[in-house]
């Protein structure tokens, strides 16, 4: 009985959770627009007339094309224009959607386990052991972000699976600060002390009694720092050191029309620019909406 009741619990906390969500046109809003970018990332073979890395695919006479302008092989039209190298930018964008989810999540997703797990580890030995976690994470947060980046990416070099190590070893400190913070809270519960006496190990404890309870505030966290990865990573291809100019990213398509825009071939830069803004807006919007959701006292 004990058993069926905590899954029914759980399972009316989950359905709370939700219907508040849904409480919000404007989140509900940022859902839609989020699920319609991560759709349109991963089908982007099948919806797109052309694959931008594929440079026998690229025609150079077809460079800079206005919006609209049919292709010169013919077959299909150019409805958002082609770049400076003869790319269709409808296609560009959408595999370049591919590279910043794909980034944004990845990095977001290692960070928040390494993050996690030192947070928690810190909170749980307390002492000497947290301390000195504690100021490497001060350390790494009293750092500019963009200027480590830079520095990492220099010395590492231009690729996508560089730039996933280089958001992870600036992002991980922040979920390790939020997971000490609560794990501080509940290493306090009776539930705890409870599973102590009962000599369960400590590695248990933290998995599976304390680490349940860390979720709701690390989501939201996740949430986040998705957004801000994916603007690190524009931020970085814009300069130069973020993928490279054969694989461009939302970043990198931004960059390569910036030096157009005074000669009114705006399209260039203004598409993926839109894009860019209208997945890190929906991804703040859900994140945001789940930071008031699984925290009550935020909620109004």
């Amino acid at each position: 009985m004990s058993g069926k009741k905590k899954n029914f619990d759980e399972h009316s906390i989950w359905w709370r959770v939700a219907a508040d969500f849904l409480q919000s046109r404007v989140a509900v809003g940022g859902l839609i627009v989020l699920g319609l970018v991560v759709l349109a990332a991963l089908v982007a073979p099948w919806i797109t007339p052309q694959n931008p890395y594929d440079l026998m695919q690229l025609d150079v006479l077809d460079a800079r094309l206005h919006p609209g302008t049919p292709s010169s092989a013919g077959g299909y039209t150019y409805w958002l224009g082609t770049d400076g190298q003869g790319r269709d930018l409808y296609s560009a964008i959408i595999y370049g959607l591919r590279i910043s989810l794909l980034v944004g999540v990845g990095s977001a997703l290692f960070a928040a386990v390494i993050g996690t797990l030192v947070g928690l580890l810190a909170a749980y030995a307390g002492g000497k052991v947290d301390a000195a976690l504690m100021r490497l994470v001060d350390l790494l947060l009293s750092f500019p972000t963009i200027l480590m980046a830079l520095m990492i990416l220099a010395y590492v070099g231009k690729g996508v699976g560089n730039v996933v190590l280089t958001l992870v070893l600036l992002e991980w400190a922040y979920y390790a600060r939020t997971a000490r913070g609560q794990a501080l809270v509940e290493t306090r519960r009776e539930y705890v002390e409870a599973a102590r006496g009962q000599g369960i190990p400590r590695w248990r404890i933290l998995t599976g009694h304390i680490l349940p309870n860390c979720l709701p505030p690390l989501l939201v966290i996740g949430a986040l720092q998705i957004a801000r990865a994916i603007t690190l990573e524009a931020t970085l291809s814009f300069l130069g050191l973020g993928v490279p100019i054969t694989e461009p990213s939302l970043g990198l398509l931004i960059s390569n029309g910036y030096q157009y825009l005074l000669s009114n071939e705006y399209w260039i830069s203004f598409f993926p620019g839109v894009a860019l803004l209208a997945t890190i807006i929906a991804i703040n919007l859900v994140g945001d909406q789940l930071r008031d959701v699984l925290n009550p006292r935020l909620q109004k």
